[in-house]
């Protein structure tokens, strides 16, 4: 049984610790959080151990949150981090990981620099086999991977542009939007998504270019691949079906907007309406001789939580990318295919 620690517990880093809560092999040692707040509390209810650091250990006792003891005796009993702490926090830590001799797994909000690999995992788990320290990248990334790589199964790739609606802000963030504007992000060409592709499709000739919209929802990407040779709109369809972490938003369901998707995790009993799927909107797949359009959806708050539990497999050789990825979707119930 594998040893999780969580560092940080916002958006992503509870929804990580309740996947490592749900896998056969692994146990989750407990949380860390710099401060006291109502999800410290939440935590505990639900028989989490929370740690803090030390200096921050009077905050907490005034809160009234009992602590299980510093962020560096989590590590202790730890085998591995998942680092889910604020964008730039992470890399901070490292040392504090290294000098524990502990294994790490950072978020896509850190530079490609903190870690050994970036990863994801349908496109590169045998690169991060055995790897210290793994880097999941960002969720826009991870939406554009897992459709770049189902369809490198069909011809070769020759080029991607890719166009993203990024959400303003998550929904409880009441000091960041969302604002009554579209806002280029950032106003120059490429946005830092297509580098971030590239450090796990290295050489893809990729463009990408983003606006912040007024919504908090999920992103939408529209992607136009160009392909070494003709391709039709079924055998892309196929593709995407095919892939365990795609699913088809069907032009009979009714499912037309980011909202409908959400209702509709909704309305199945996810949890927190997770959709840890990209979803793709069936009527705006087409092939047109060599290229392919497509439009399709990225739930923020919980598409990169997948990827962290196969990282963690990974870094410790667990198993297979195929056997990791199988066993996290069953835990997770993702099923990929038509969404409903």
């Amino acid at each position: 049984m594998v040893r999780v620690s969580v560092n940080g517990y916002g958006t992503i880093g509870k929804r990580v610790a309740d996947a490592v809560r749900l896998q056969p092999d692994m146990e989750l040692v407990g949380i860390a959080k710099a401060h006291p707040d109502y999800e410290s509390l939440i935590a505990i209810k639900k028989g989490i151990r929370v740690y803090a650091p030390s200096s921050n250990a009077k905050a907490f006792e005034a809160a009234g949150v009992q602590l299980s003891g510093t962020v560096e005796e989590m590590l202790a009993e730890s085998d591995i981090v998942v680092d889910a702490t604020p964008d730039g926090v992470g890399a901070t830590y490292r040392p504090i990981y290294e000098s524990a001799k502990r294994r790490a797994v950072f978020q896509g909000g850190e530079e490609a620099s903190v870690a050994d690999v970036s990863f994801s995992a349908l496109c590169n788990y045998e690169e991060a086999v055995g790897k210290r320290y793994i880097r999941v990248v960002s969720c826009n990334t991870t939406g554009m991977l897992r459709i770049l790589c189902a369809l490198k199964s069909l011809r070769r790739i020759r080029r991607a542009r890719v166009y993203i609606v990024r959400r303003a802000a998550e929904q409880r963030e009441v000091k960041k939007g969302p604002i009554n504007a579209l806002v280029p992000n950032p106003a120059s060409v490429p946005s830092h998504h297509a580098p971030d592709v590239q450090t796990v499709m290295k050489g893809l000739d990729i463009v990408t270019m983003a606006v912040v919209a007024p919504t908090t929802l999920m992103h939408v990407h529209m992607m136009n691949v160009e392909l070494d040779g003709n391709v039709e709109t079924k055998d892309v369809l196929s593709s995407l079906l095919s892939s365990p972490r795609i699913a088809i938003a069907g032009e009979k369901t009714g499912i037309g907007s980011t909202a409908d998707i959400i209702e509709a995790a909704r309305d199945i009993g996810s949890m927190r309406n997770d959709v840890h799927e990209a979803v793709v909107f069936e009527g705006a797949v087409k092939a047109v001789g060599s290229e392919v359009f497509l439009m399709y959806g990225v739930h923020q708050e919980s598409i990169v939580v997948p990827e962290n539990i196969d990282a963690i497999r990974a870094s410790l050789g667990l198993m297979g990318g195929a056997d990791s990825v199988k066993l996290t979707n069953s835990r997770l119930g993702i099923k990929g295919g038509y969404l409903i």
